[in-house]
């Protein structure tokens, strides 16, 4: 435990815990667009217009096209004109991609059962309902107040 720590009070203990797995996830999970993240959405989507992909990561447009550009060029994925709707791009993993984005996902899942081990399933279960109920309270505080 770090020295300045020790001498805080509770909810100062909790803010410092927040921050402290904050930054210990960015460190260890893709990025919001990162090439596996994104190949592991496919995967699990069978594929989505760019559209869609772009909304569901909460990236701009810009950042995407440029990951998907590379997963292109490495033949990862396939990018063709949407037959719904010829003003969008239908994108899909090839088999290469689809290969990756499994091994992406296995390690994946793999990494999340190790960063809960040190947990009971019922200690899980308690802490997603904290977890929950902080979350709602927050959003209901803080969310709500950002557009006044």
């Amino acid at each position: 435990m770090k020295e300045q720590y020790k001498h805080l009070d509770q909810n100062n203990k909790l803010i410092w815990n927040f921050w402290d797995i904050g930054h210990t996830m960015r460190q260890i999970a893709e990025g919001r667009a990162s090439q596996k993240r994104i190949m592991i959405l496919l995967r699990e989507t069978a594929g989505m217009t760019q559209k869609e992909l772009t909304a569901r990561l909460g990236v701009q447009p810009g950042s995407a096209s440029e990951v998907l550009n590379k997963l292109e060029q490495a033949d990862l994925i396939s990018r063709t004109s949407s037959e719904a709707d010829h003003r969008t791009t239908d994108i899909c993993l090839t088999p290469a991609g689809e290969q990756l984005a499994q091994e992406a996902a296995v390690k994946r899942r793999e990494r999340h059962e190790q960063m809960f081990s040190v947990l009971s399933e019922q200690e899980k279960d308690t802490l997603i309902e904290l977890l929950e109920r902080i979350s709602a309270h927050w959003d209901k505080t803080y969310r709500q107040s950002e557009g006044e």
